[in-house]
């Protein structure tokens, strides 16, 4: 649970370590700084091609392999499954071998799962090959975000903490696009790139030199810091910060779970932060990405254009909401996204309600492409510990659910979804307190003064 939001966050108490904000400010991005997010955006790239992959590969695994619906949806699931096993140990296991450890573990995994699906003859070899590729998820979207969070200068750190959500689309978009033109099998193996370029750049790059400072390697820690901030940079102020924190750090480590669970927090954590993670999910988020393809194709539109088009309006639409997050603040984009997620998913219900009217079946493809093309996919912050455990829980539930409430009713599916996402927006309008410019004290207030 040590990430640097958690530890900036809720029990943090010492007034000297939550006002420190000169020594880092004047610190710039140096080429070692820059080539390790470099390293640690490839675990992004690797979670957003794997989140992605089943949509192109969709038809061609039930053919050549003559998987059914159900199983089809096993194997969709798996990697949310994963997901579940990798939140449960990525913290400690962040905390036991390091932050690039865990990287180094991460990928391991994510390579055994896409050769397990590159060369699968049955069910049970795709299942364990997705499996695999969910506990490396699990492991990456805890370690990129705390990795990078913790080199990076404290007046850089947003930007490149941020830059991680944009290479999780590129890989997505990545797998949309060249998804069309490959196999399922070649496509998996395509999946392994960004994992091996981590595994060989991970040689090239220190350790955070904050986890070295809290397992008591002063000597390591030095030389970590002052490799990532330049060679003749002074770095003794910075040193002695992040020495005063890890201090302040350890006198609450002893009683921290707990405190979570204390009514002031426990409020913000389970109905704020589990609960927009529940929304989210159950707004149909997750199989958008997951199942894309088998929309467009039962909407009757092409699938090559309309994957195309996600791949393409993904990434300048996940660019703006980078550049907006600090400008407009959290709350006004996390409504915006609810807003338009719940009317994607009305012009997809509708679209699906026109099928069964001939009059009117004409307009299901088109309405079926606005309605994908202009979702909000790329929505999902970072979670940890219980958030992370209800996100890659509900995403399962949903990515399992989906093609059988799709057999179902079309229709019905996506009006449900409709109906969570209104609910999203009124959740955001009453509970979710706006983060920008206020310091933790203060969202920590209004959100307990929501609540009561």
């Amino acid at each position: 649970m040590d990430t640097e939001n958690l530890e900036d966050g809720l029990l943090t108490t010492n007034p000297r370590v939550n006002c420190r904000d000169v020594s880092e400010s004047d610190s710039k991005a140096t080429p070692i700084v820059i080539l390790s997010c470099m390293v640690a955006y490839c675990g992004s790239i690797t979670v957003g091609c794997s989140s992605a992959y089943s949509s192109p590969a969709e038809s061609g695994i039930m053919e050549d392999l003559g998987l059914s619906i159900a199983a089809y949806s096993v194997f969709g699931a798996m990697a949310t499954a994963g997901g579940i096993a990798g939140s449960f140990v990525n913290g400690k296991l962040a905390d036991v071998i390091g932050r690039r450890g865990t990287l180094w573990i991460s990928e391991i995994f994510s390579i055994a799962g896409w050769l397990a699906i590159a060369f699968a003859k049955n069910a049970w070899w795709l299942d364990l090959g997705r499996l695999s590729l969910g506990i490396g998820n699990g492991l990456l979207c805890f370690a990129v975000p705390v990795y990078i969070a913790e080199i990076t200068p404290k007046n850089l750190r947003g930007g490149f903490s941020n830059a991680s959500q944009l290479m999780a689309c590129c890989g997505l978009s990545l797998m949309f696009l060249i998804g069309n033109v490959i196999t399922w099998r070649i496509l998996a193996l395509i999946g392994t790139i960004p994992c091996i370029l981590e595994l060989l750049g991970l040689l090239l790059i220190p350790e955070s030199p904050r986890w070295l400072a809290k397992i008591g390697k002063d000597k390591e820690f030095e030389t970590s810091l002052q490799y990532l901030r330049g060679r003749n940079a002074d770095i003794s102020q910075e040193a002695a910060e992040i020495r005063e924190y890890t201090e302040a750090f350890k006198q609450h480590s002893k009683t921290r779970f707990m405190d979570l669970f204390q009514r002031r927090y426990a409020h913000s954590l389970i109905k704020v932060g589990v609960g927009l993670m529940v929304l989210v999910q159950f707004g149909g988020n997750n199989v958008i990405v997951s199942y894309s393809s088998s929309i467009f194709n039962k909407a009757g539109f092409s699938t090559s254009i309309g994957t195309i088009s996600v791949a393409i309006i993904q990434i300048p639409a996940t660019v703006a909401s980078v550049l907006l997050t600090d400008k407009l603040g959290r709350r006004p984009l996390l409504l915006a996204s609810a807003t338009g997620m719940c009317f994607s998913c009305f012009l997809l219900g509708l679209s699906f309600l026109f099928q069964n009217l001939h009059q009117w079946k004409e307009l299901t493809p088109i309405l079926a492409y606005i309605g994908i093309v202009v979702f909000p996919i790329n929505v999902k912050g970072s979670a940890i510990s219980l958030v992370s455990l209800a996100n890659w829980s509900c995403s399962w539930i949903v990515t399992y659910s989906f093609n059988f409430m799709m057999e179902w009713s079309s229709a019905g599916t996506f009006f449900i979804y409709m109906g969570v996402c209104g609910s999203a927006v009124l959740f955001v309008a009453k509970l979710v307190p706006e983060t920008k410019g206020r310091v933790l004290e203060e969202i920590q207030v209004s959100v307990t003064h929501s609540l009561q």
